[in-house]
Formats: structure tokens, sequence, C-alpha cells
């Protein structure tokens, strides 16, 4: 006999949310209620470890109706009794439901950004009533002599539970769709669905698929919708590289099968997960274009598909890598959309970030040539981890590479092999900033540091100057800007205190045809060849940087210059002897602004006036023709 029951309350509510509200894409149902039969499976396999007659073929079965406008999920799993059917959908007390309310209640949110766990049967059951108008679900507990139970509901405040008939353990759910998800019961929807969320359950997903002969006569064969080959749960020996290939190019953004590098990763412990990860050969076309490309793990739970962007399992600097994360016991939201903030998460995280960065390590000292050609694809973005990721600031550091002034060109070299080369007078990691190699190896600056035989790092990428506002050291050794603040060299401060007295004339001149955008006019041994230079303030922005906010349409102040000009050159002593002869010379004012419009082009600075500089260069190849 039928006993007909309210739902409390809270169930009303939770059912209008649900249906209204509370998903945001309907085929969430048919994820949530595999996932549950899933874990029926688990729970009736566990329990057959201790009596083997219980062990069966385990399954789950979808059949959809179009006649009836029915469709029906089944499993041979632990099944419940009528009480424990009660328990978990009539009631609250398994579900966490009121405390959802409540939050929900004080909060005065939007039901979808609620966090709250989801592991009972109760709320991921009720997101049936999603697409069905009525619900029927019988069930008979697996192991018990207690009848079927079957139980019902239109999901508007009652539900009734009767007798049913069924003799096999286990639980089948009849969804009565309404008109307008009749799209549910075609097989093509169905099969996609299984594929995206479901496609790693290791219990195979049946449905039944009807051909027609040639005698119009039907057949009916059953289907398996997914193919529980969840390789990254397996042993690394285990899976073929075809395996691996099939598996990322179903996974990855960037086409094709080839990838560098696969990676394992077994957690146990506090936080259990499995993950498989892998090192790209080539980047992506948009792969710093941030609103078009994915970011972030796809992540699973229990082999369940949850989100294909979850950017809180790896941090940004390493979004070129993609992957899958398994977890068995990372909590979720309500509605297994937006994951909860759980410090899960971050030990994931964590873990996920020190793997990479020990198998890039791995390639690096294993494998050059193919870490070289990595980096070469990837190294921009990597480098950012040093100003975003202070734990790892070190590890990445020993992952960076430059060219150098010594190198062949294209050839790029680490920071650990520049330390080992340094001279033993060398006491500092020198380097320069620029758009290109070609613009910064003819660099004046770099004239003392190549009479010296020190080698110059040669940081060429755009975010290369960011990086550089926070690697102050590297194995306990100072950056230093070869074209920024002062320089100093022992015993030569005499010889430049010398040399502003005895040019005190053309300095003073300097300064006031300069004023508006020289800061400083001083003399340095930096220069072997060159008559000048322009230097940057050690804490002012490199003019390279400037170049690239300016290139943004960014509101850059205009910077003062330090006008460095080389003692021994003989341009500096002739022009002195012009300035101390005839300070308001125009021949002198020509000379000086060719000489300043120079150091500006050697440091890749746009010239203020091109066709002024073309011409006073023209008449002085007259003049010196003459």
């Amino acid at each position: 006999m039928a006993k007909s029951r309210e739902f409390k309350t809270e169930i009303r509510q939770l059912l209008d949310l649900m249906i209204h509200s509370l998903y945001s894409n309907r085929d969430i149902f048919l994820r949530e209620l595999v996932a549950n039969a899933a874990d029926a499976i688990d729970k009736a396999r566990f329990e057959s470890l201790t009596r083997p007659e219980l062990v069966r073929d385990w399954a789950i079965r979808i059949v959809p109706d179009k006649a009836a406008g029915t469709l029906t999920v089944s499993d041979n799993g632990i099944g419940m009794t009528e009480e424990e059917v009660i328990d978990n959908i009539g009631t609250i007390a398994k579900s966490g439901t009121r405390a959802f309310l409540k939050m929900l209640e004080e909060r005065g949110d939007q039901a979808g950004n609620i966090p709250e766990m989801i592991g009972q049967f109760g709320v991921g059951f009720y997101s049936a009533f999603m697409v069905a108008s009525k619900v029927e679900l019988v069930t008979k507990k697996s192991g018990s002599d207690a009848p079927a139970v079957l139980w019902s509901s239109s999901g508007e405040g009652r539900f009734t539970t009767e007798p049913a008939d069924r003799t096999e353990p286990g639980t089948e759910i009849k969804l009565h769709l309404r008109p307008e998800c009749a799209e549910y019961l075609d097989s093509w929807k169905i099969s996609g669905i299984i594929r995206k969320y479901s496609d790693y359950i290791e219990y195979p997903i049946i449905m039944p698929e009807v051909k027609v002969n040639e005698d119009k006569s039907e057949t009916v064969t059953d289907k398996v919708l997914n193919s529980q080959k969840a390789i990254w749960l397996r042993r690394p020996s285990e899976v073929t590289e075809d395996e691996y290939k099939s598996f990322y190019s179903h996974i990855s953004n960037y086409g094709g099968t080839e990838y560098l590098k696969a990676i394992h990763l077994s957690a146990e412990g506090a936080s259990e997960f499995k993950a498989l990860l892998f090192l790209p050969k080539q980047a992506p076309f948009n792969l710093l274009l941030p609103e078009i490309q994915k970011r972030g793990l796809q992540l699973y739970v229990k082999r369940v598909f949850i989100t294909d962007e979850c950017k809180q399992l790896i941090p940004d600097y390493l979004r070129f890598v993609c992957g899958v994360v398994d977890s068995s016991d990372l909590p979720l939201n309500v509605s297994r959309e937006i994951l909860q903030d759980n410090p899960l998460l971050a030990k994931i995280e964590k873990a996920v970030t020190g793997k990479i960065l020990s198998e890039l390590k791995k390639l690096l000292e294993t494998d050059r040539k193919s870490y070289d050609q990595f980096f070469g694809e990837f190294g921009k973005i990597l480098k950012e981890g040093i100003h975003t990721d202070f734990t790892n600031a070190e590890k990445l550091k020993d992952l960076v590479m430059y060219e150098s002034m010594n190198s062949e060109p294209g050839k790029f070299i680490t920071l650990d092999e520049y330390v080992k080369a340094m001279p033993e007078s060398q006491k500092e990691i020198y380097y320069i900033t620029g758009d290109k190699r070609e613009s910064v190896a003819s660099s004046p600056a770099l004239e003392y540091f190549r009479k010296q035989g020190y080698d110059v790092l040669f940081m060429t990428d755009p975010i290369d100057d960011w990086i550089m506002q926070s690697m102050f050291q590297y194995r306990k050794k100072n950056f230093k800007s070869v074209d920024k603040g002062d320089f100093e060299v022992d015993g030569a401060r005499e010889k430049l205190e010398n040399a502003a007295k005895q040019y005190a004339a053309l300095v003073e001149f300097f300064k006031k045809e300069f004023a508006d955008s020289v800061g400083e006019v001083r003399f340095s041994i930096r220069l072997t060849d060159s008559p000048c230079c322009l230097i940057t303030e050690g804490n002012a922005m490199s003019p390279h940087l400037e170049r690239l906010f300016r290139a943004m349409h960014q509101q850059i102040p205009v910077s003062k210059r330090i006008f460095e000009l080389n003692p021994e050159h003989p341009l500096i002593a002739a022009l002195n002897a012009e300035a101390e002869k005839d300070a308001a010379s125009p021949r002198l004012k020509q000379y000086a602004r060719v000489l300043y419009d120079q150091a500006l082009l050697a440091e890749g600075s746009p010239l203020p006036d091109p066709a002024a500089f073309a011409k006073a260069v023209t008449e002085l190849l007259v003049n010196g023709l003459k």
C-alpha cells in the first residue's frame, strides 16, 4: 500500500532552487545520476570483498524511451531499504540542506555562488527535477531480505513510497521528462554528455542501440558509452605511447598528438589525488591571449568530470601545461560547478607545481636540446613566476636562460652556467635589457665589460625588465645592469675627478644645453671606444621598459637620463676646447646635438627630431670633405 508523505519545507525550497536557479547547465543532471550510480556500485563492491556471493557484473544502464517520454538510469549497486530512501531523499538529515538554505538566507547570495558539500545521495539526486516533471525510484538493498521499494514524486511538495516487485539488488531511476527536455531522449545527446562528464567511470555505462535490418526488423544491442580508460590511474609502464598521444590530443588545446613529456603524479595522505600532466612541444597562437586561451587543468573527482578550467590547480606562469587531476576527497560546492575554497586545492597546486619544476630541471640536465626547444617556446611565460611565485623563485632561476655577449647568437645559457664561467675578479652578474640582441650588443655601455673579459646577459624579452625588479640575487651574487646607476672601479675615482676639472667648460655647456632631458653630466670609465652614452638612475624605469609602456599607450612621465662622457676620447677634448673658446657657438651646439642624438640611437630610443639629425650629419659630412 502506498504511503504519502510531505517533503520538509527546506526540501521544497531546495527543489524550487534546483529547478529554477541552482544549476546553470541542465546536462549536469545526468552526470549526477551516473556519479551516484557509480558510488552505489563502489559500496557494493566493497561489501562483496567479505561476501563473495554478492559479486556480479557491475554496470550502469541508461534507457531512453521516446514513446513514453522517459529516461531511466539504473545500477546494480548497493541499493536502499525503505528507511534509507526516506532518510536520504525525503528528509534533510543527510543532505545538509538546512545549513545550505540558512547560509543562502543569511548572505542573500545567488544559489550558484553558495559553497556546500555534495557527497550524499540527496542533493545530486534532486537535480533530476531540472528536466523531469515526475521521478520514480525503485531500489532493493544488496545482501538484505528487505523488500524493494518504489519512491515517486513530482517535486511539488509530496512523495510516496510503496512496495515494489524488483528482485535484483540496485537502483532504477525513471525520469518523466518535461516536453522542453525531450532532447535528453536522443542517443547522440546522451552519448555526448557521458563522453564529456563520465567517460572515465570505471564501470561500463550501457545504452541499448537499435539497428534496422534489411528486412526492416530491428535488432537491439548494448552499446558501451564510456571508454573506462582513465590512464592517469595506471602505472606509466602500463600506458603505451599511442595511448598517451591519443589522450593528449583529447585534452589539449594545441592540436595534434605531439607532446614533449608526460608527467605522472600520485599523492597519498591528507590529500589523495592522481595527476597526468603534459609539457607541450609548441606554443599555440593564443598562448598570450588570455581572453581566448583556456587555462588550468581538468578536474575529476573519482573519475567524474568536474571542470576543464580549474585555475586553482596550477599557477598562471605554468598555464601552458595541460592535464588531469583526479581527487578522491576534494569537497565541491552544491552544484559541482564552482569549487569550494578549500585548503586541499592549495596543497594540490603546491604538489603539481613542485613536480613540474623538478621535471623541467631534470629535462634541462639530461636533454639540453629538448629543453632549449621548450624554453624557446615557453620561456617568456615561465619567467613570470620569478616575480609572482616567491616560494619557487630560486627553482625558477635555475630554469631561465638568456643569450649573452660572449655566447654565439641564438645560443642560450643558464644563470648557473654564467656564474661558473665568471672570472675570479668579477663579483656581480651583469645584464642589459633591450628589444633584440643586435641593439643591445652594440650598446656603448658594454665596452668596459668586453675589455675586461666579463660576460653580460642579454635580456631581450619584453617581460625581462619587469622581472628584474624582483630578481636581486642568484647564488649570493647581485644582479647589476650595465646601463643603470653608478659604476665604480678601484683607482678610477681620482681619474674621474681630474677629468671633471679638466673639462669643466664642456660639462657646464652640456648641462645648460640639455637641461630639459639630462639630469646629470658626469665622466665614467664605463666607456672605452665611444665618446658618450646615456645611463638611467638605479631605481628609474629603463628606456626599454618606457618604450614598451608607450607602445601600449600608457602615459609615462619623461625621465631625465645621466649623460656619461668618456674622458679619454679625443672628441671630448676637442669639444671642450670649443666650449672654452666660445660656449655660444652655433657649431658647438650642432656638434652637441648630434652627439646626444647618437647616444639616443645607441640605447634604442627614438630621436626627438630625426629630420634635424639627418640635416646636421649631412652638414658635418660636407664640412669634413672640404
